[in-house]
C-alpha cells in the first residue's frame, strides 16, 4: 500500500532565512526519531534535507489533486 505523502507549510524561518522561505509548501520525508522529538525533515531550498523544529510549520491536509498538482509541479 502506498503511504499518503505529507505537506508542510513554513511560516517562520528565522535563523533558516537561507534555506526556508515562508509561506512555501515542502514535502515531509518520514522519520519516526525526529517525530517524536518535535522535528520534521524536509528537502530544504538547498537541495539537502534537513530536521528543522516543528514550530517552523503548520502541517496540511491537501486534496488529492492538489497533491498531484505538486507532484508535477
Amino acid at each position: 500500500m502506498k503511504t499518503k505523502k505529507q505537506y508542510a507549510l513554513c511560516i517562520n524561518n528565522k535563523d533558516y532565512e537561507a534555506s526556508l522561505i515562508p509561506r512555501k509548501i515542502y514535502e515531509i520525508i518520514p522519520d519516526e526519531r525526529a517525530e517524536k522529538d518535535d522535528f520534521v525533515r524536509i528537502v530544504d531550498e538547498s537541495g539537502e534535507d534537513y530536521l528543522f523544529h516543528n514550530s517552523h510549520f503548520v502541517f496540511l491536509e491537501l486534496p488529492l489533486e492538489v497533491e498531484q498538482a505538486l507532484i508535477t509541479a
